[in-house]
């Protein structure tokens, strides 16, 4: 079932358009040229590519590959799922397609593999970070796990799209020699880390659990002096069986050091464990627009 974003669709649709169309540009300007496969369709495209180049002049473009192998497999998720998919992945696969088409003639900036794996990862990670964000895939080995996964159902879509990547990686590795592969390798992980940044926030912040026998004085001046809520959990430590107040105090990095500080101030011998915390959502940190009509309620 397709997840539904609060946003209006067609600002979702905005971000599909962006995100394919940077995906495009990073196949076409990086991936493509230097013949490095990074799994999924697109990648069994430039692999198709490369073999039909003999036969026909500059191979088949990526881009009709990219269509003809996402039709039938619409077409099957269809049938076996019905209303149930999503029209967002689908009008992001016949967009990539179209973007791999217009910006199928931009020429590539390097033909330094490293420097293509490194910034080609940037570009295919935040394009794809964009699409994800719109509650929407780009189809490909997705979609075919997921159809593989209706009749196979003691097996995860994961597993079998992990199965259906290292199977194309593979080939690029047969095609193309393991020094390329090794670059798309890193490309890859590059491309993960920059979809997760974008889909679990850049704003990085830290959490402080802080034990102490003076947790009020402490959870008093950290209000005072950093304007931060603190929260008290009540604990027992499990060898003395006394009860203790646990203070959890989410506070920016930079802000980190001064908590310490004052803990270490008011008490030598108080327990801090500091913990990163991908993103938070509240007040004094990324906040919700609300409405007026929803401010009424």
């Amino acid at each position: 079932m397709e997840i539904r974003s609060k946003r209006h669709p067609i600002f979702d649709y905005f971000l599909i358009i962006i995100g394919t169309t940077i995906l495009a540009i990073s196949i076409n300007m990086f991936f493509d040229p230097l013949e490095m496969v990074t799994g999924g369709v697109t990648g069994l495209a430039i692999i198709i590519k490369s073999v039909t180049e003999g036969f026909i002049d500059g191979g088949i473009p990526i881009y009709i590959t990219n269509m003809v192998i996402n039709i039938p497999l619409f077409i099957i998720a269809f049938l076996l799922k019905g209303r149930h998919f999503g029209a967002r992945s689908l009008f992001a696969t016949f967009y990539l397609s179209f973007a791999l088409f217009y910006t199928d003639g931009l020429q590539p900036l390097t033909f330094d593999v490293l420097l293509g794996g490194i910034f080609g990862g940037l570009l295919a990670g935040i394009g794809l970070g964009l699409v994800f964000s719109a509650f929407s895939t780009t189809g490909g080995t997705d979609l075919a796990a997921s159809i593989i996964q209706h009749f196979a159902k003691h097996i995860s879509v994961a597993q079998i799209m992990l199965f259906l990547d290292a199977l194309i990686i593979l080939f690029g590795l047969y095609l193309f020699g393991p020094e390329k592969t090794m670059y798309a390798i890193i490309s890859i992980y590059i491309s993960v880390k920059v979809i997760d940044g974008i889909l679990e926030g850049l704003h990085f912040s830290k959490a402080a659990f802080i034990i102490s026998d003076f947790s009020e004085a402490i959870s008093e001046q950290l209000m005072i002096n950093l304007d931060r809520g603190v929260t008290g959990l009540h604990g027992e430590g499990k060898y003395t069986h006394n009860k203790k107040e646990l203070l959890l105090c989410v506070v920016s990095k930079r802000e980190i050091v001064k908590l310490k500080e004052i803990v270490r101030d008011i008490d030598k011998n108080a327990f801090v464990i500091v913990a990163d915390v991908r993103e938070v959502v509240g007040e004094g940190f990324v906040e919700y627009e609300v409405s007026k009509n929803e401010a009424i309620k």
